[in-house]
């Protein structure tokens, strides 16, 4: 007999509730029963967002809501700065292109954050630039970016910033207000306990007039409609009624415990990982490591991708691999949504023996005391 324990960085494990929730009977959108479902998710969405904003729900992935911000605030040939320091920061350049806008790469080396004063000289050397995308959580890389200091820069001039915070979003501290962040992006597999299937996006007044400014080519992205449905508690498509109604659930855990609350409790398991990763004396990845996940660097002789295999063979314990050019170098442990301190224990003590049976020399027991001295504080 093996349990499974998800301590990846997407999806992550939904509570228990929640997945009851959803098995509820179906029922019909375009009724006030199913409104009142959306018109709470979205209330509790803008808690989470840190947003006074309309908070747009689109049933997709992650990625779709990051190409409906690329679809409806450019057009082909206008130009825009990409911050690529991973697979997700390239993914907004890939994005940018395949809808012909000029693509002006800032690049980062993995494993670290941009420097805002790079975005400063960018914006300084390209002053028609409309946007510049940028990523809270390089999910590949476990790095945070100072999302702060870079709405600072961009908000000098005409460009809107664009975040993806689609694993970021309730680990990592992102004030979208407070900050002046013009676009924020989000998916629902990650810090929101939910299964893939949701993304959700909101603009501010400066966005919305770039987006008013020219036609969005888009049809099933295009959010002027998603906003003229969200004045009658409305989608303009058919919703994932299911998910709408775990995601309010969930959102309510959320508020229950405080979004304060919730962002110490993921700093917590993240200082534990880290202090555990040291303890067996491997190497943290990130520079600048994110709170929703840890990405450890894998010793010489050490093949990441097979201890991930050998791990989810041996213990049904699922972390992440490494992706692209990090494939094998690293190992990614998540700490994200409906994750405790006892599942870390569980990710430490399976990487100390994994470690060991693929030949690397680790004393047993020492990550999981650096970290139960973590957890062991008041």
């Amino acid at each position: 007999m093996k349990k499974t324990y998800l301590l990846t960085p997407g999806p992550t494990p939904v509570p228990p509730d929640v997945l009851l929730e959803m098995a509820e009977p179906m029922i019909h959108h375009r009724t006030k029963e199913y409104q009142a479902y959306f018109q709470e998710a979205t209330r509790l969405l803008q808690l989470v967002f840190q947003t006074q904003r309309e908070v747009l729900t689109l049933t997709s992935s992650g990625t779709g809501a990051m190409e409906a911000a690329v679809a409806n605030l450019l057009a082909a040939g206008q130009q825009a700065i990409v911050v690529r320091g991973g697979k997700f920061g390239e993914r907004w350049g890939e994005l940018c292109e395949a809808y012909g806008v000029r693509v002006v790469p800032i690049d980062v080396s993995w494993g670290r954050a941009v420097d805002p004063a790079a975005v400063q000289q960018a914006l300084a050397k390209h002053p028609d630039t409309r946007a510049v995308f940028a990523t809270l959580c390089e999910t590949s890389t476990g790095v945070v970016s100072d999302v702060r200091a870079i709405a600072g820069v961009v908000a000098k001039t005409s460009a809107v910033l664009v975040v993806d915070a689609i694993s970021g979003l309730g680990a990592d501290e992102l004030q979208t207000d407070a900050w002046g962040v013009d676009v924020v992006v989000a998916g629902s597999q990650k810090g929101l306990m939910l299964p893939p299937g949701l993304s959700f996006i909101t603009l501010s007044d400066k966005a919305w007039q770039l987006v008013a400014a020219h036609k969005p080519i888009a049809y099933y992205f295009n959010l002027l409609a998603y906003r003229k449905a969200m004045q009658t508690s409305d989608t303009p498509f058919t919703p994932a009624i299911s998910l709408v109604r775990g995601l309010g659930k969930a959102l309510r855990w959320i508020e229950r415990e405080g979004l304060p609350a919730v962002l110490a409790r993921h700093r917590r398991l993240a200082e534990g990982v880290r202090a555990g990763t040291l303890g067996m004396r491997l190497q943290l990845f990130a520079a600048q490591p994110s709170n929703a996940l840890t990405a450890i660097a894998m010793p010489a002789g050490v093949d990441g991708e097979r201890l991930v295999r050998w791990l989810r063979d041996r213990f049904g314990v699922w972390l992440a691999e490494g992706q692209a050019e990090l494939k094998g170098k690293i190992v990614r442990v998540a700490h994200l949504g409906y994750m405790t301190e006892a599942d870390m224990l569980v990710a430490l003590s399976s990487l100390e023996l994994g470690l060991q049976a693929l030949g690397h020399s680790v004393t047993l027991g020492t990550g999981v005391r650096a970290a139960e001295e973590v957890f062991g504080r008041p």
